[in-house]
């Protein structure tokens, strides 16, 4: 091969990497922003990114788009590894039309999407793009409809995660929203169907990029993304981070770290409950008391703060948490925790993540607001969810488990492996009082000193049933432990739950009360 061949191929390499032009490079640093490629840099191991559709070109020839023409056409795509384990990735290059997405450029994307569920490895995007093409129309259109297919093919298959970098509108929101973890960059990423101008046109309401769609809105108000940045090199990071506690695929484990066995034993656990049932506790506090050090990453920690999820490692080994929070609304179950708790059920169940679950539940939310928007169906949500879950699934009830709420958080009747419950735990239809009021209701009004009379009745509930002993002589409660003793017991109930095998019935699907 000749000389002059080398030099045209160096060549075309050279201007595809330069995006559209060092001008637009610097504008994008000038906004505190990455370019494309530094930002497949800066999620792959050094040296292992390899690049696919360098070359490609669009297609448009109408107004004028013949004339601008971009090697790459403002996606690069290719695979690499993070921490030695491989993935796919496509980072959009806002350098390039904007980001905006065409018929070769989605076609980019798909492929990659394509290798991605046949060799079994997770899929990262790096999303950065004004939307669709309008130049080129419908086929921009037919592009992302194609994107959104292969992101609902992928579900459950390998690990999707989307990166919004920069702007996302109109259909392009909708392939993040279907993949397992969205993360966002605060004051420079944003999410919406409609922009601020659509709205004010159309509903008269004055506000702004940030208010509409920005990071912090949809990490406390829509739930939309389950991570937010302070920039984008943090973002990258929390994306390795997130890839370490999940396997490559559906059919693979989530990698084992180093572990060596010492003394689980945990006695400052004896001392977080509250002697006063219903002053509030951390239950972060557990967490960190029960987890390998330092492992615990939250997931959604800005949304629906009464419910905690998110990933550890116990022992070495990935596990998935869901959580009642009682500092927060005394960890009652609502309709955005109760949402939350069962999409982060679902994305450890199709990776094989086992679940712990940690109760502290006085029931769901009462009112009007709670029951017209739909607590019934969002509350059969978590429900649906956990009795799906064929993962190992072990509960621990460290005090309050009420009602209809303790069925829902992983109860024996709905298939958990192993229940433990803390000696303070009060399982029961409903609080002492409540129950005392409703039960001996006829001899409290009798009594010439009702007050006294109600705190006789409450005690003699409590001494009843809001315990752990009348579950655990029913066999609801596998046993009562000390919480000092509880990482012993986890470690080694997921290390039984190892292997297990759960088969369900025949059937396409089931029908989730969406």
């Amino acid at each position: 091969m000749t000389a002059a061949k080398f030099e045209v191929l160096e060549e075309k390499i050279a201007k595809a990497k330069e995006g559209g032009g060092l001008k637009r490079i610097e504008d994008q640093h000038k906004k505190g922003k990455l370019t494309a490629r530094e930002r497949i840099q800066l999620l792959l191991d050094e040296g292992s990114f390899e690049e696919t559709g360098m070359f490609v070109t669009h297609r448009s020839t109408d107004f004028g788009m013949q004339k601008d023409v971009y090697l790459g056409d403002g996606v690069i795509t290719g695979y690499g590894t993070v921490n030695g384990r491989m993935v796919y990735v496509y980072s959009q290059d806002f350098t390039v039309f904007g980001g905006s997405l065409s018929e070769t450029h989605a076609a980019k994307i798909v492929r990659i999407m394509d290798m991605a569920m046949k060799n079994g490895v997770p899929i990262v995007g790096l999303n950065d793009s004004g939307g669709a093409r309008i130049q080129e129309g419908v086929v921009s259109l037919g592009g992302y409809a194609d994107i959104f297919y292969r992101n609902t093919q992928a579900s459950g298959v390998v690990p999707q995660i989307s990166a919004i970098m920069g702007p996302c509108a109109g259909g392009a929101v909708y392939s993040p929203a279907i993949t397992d973890f969205v993360l966002m960059v605060e004051n420079s990423s944003y999410m919406f169907v409609t922009g601020p101008n659509v709205v004010k046109t159309v509903t008269h309401e004055e506000v702004s990029f940030e208010e509409l769609g920005g990071a912090i809105t949809h990490a406390t108000k829509s739930g939309v993304t389950h991570f937010t940045s302070h920039n984008e090199a943090d973002c990258i990071q929390k994306i390795k981070s997130i890839l370490s506690y999940l396997p490559q695929n559906c059919e693979d484990t989530a990698p084992v770290y180093a572990y060596t066995s010492e003394d689980e034993l945990r006695p400052k656990l004896n001392s977080i409950i509250p002697e006063n049932p219903n002053k509030p506790y951390d239950m972060k506090e557990v967490i960190t008391g029960l987890v390998d050090e330092g492992s615990f990453l939250e997931v959604h920690e800005q949304f629906a703060e009464n419910m905690v999820v998110g990933f550890a490692r116990l022992g070495g080994r990935s596990i998935g948490i869901v959580a009642n929070q009682p500092a927060v609304l005394a960890g009652v179950l609502d309709i955005k925790a109760s949402s939350k708790g069962a999409r982060f059920v679902r994305t450890c169940d199709s990776f094989n993540v086992p679940l712990l679950v940690l109760e502290d539940v006085p029931g769901f939310m009462p009112g009007t607001d709670q029951e017209w928007n739909g607590i019934i169906s969002n509350g059969a949500k978590l429900l649906y969810a956990f009795c799906e879950a064929t993962v190992p699934r072990v509960t621990v009830i460290t005090r309050k488990a009420y009602g209809g709420a303790y069925d829902v958080m992983n109860s024996k009747h709905i298939g958990a492996d192993m229940n433990y419950a803390w000696p303070a735990a009060e399982i029961a239809v409903m609080g002492a009082k409540g129950a005392a009021e409703i039960i001996f209701r006829k001899e409290i009004s009798a009594a010439a000193d009702k007050e006294q009379k109600l705190e006789e009745k409450v005690a003699e509930y409590s001494e009843k049933f809001a315990n752990p002993y009348g579950a655990a002589a029913h066999g609801y409660i596998d046993e009562v432990i000390r919480p000092e003793e509880t990482r012993k017991k986890l470690i080694r109930a997921f290390s039984l739950l190892e292997n297990k095998v759960d088969k369900r019935p025949r059937k396409k699907h089931g029908n989730i009360p969406l």
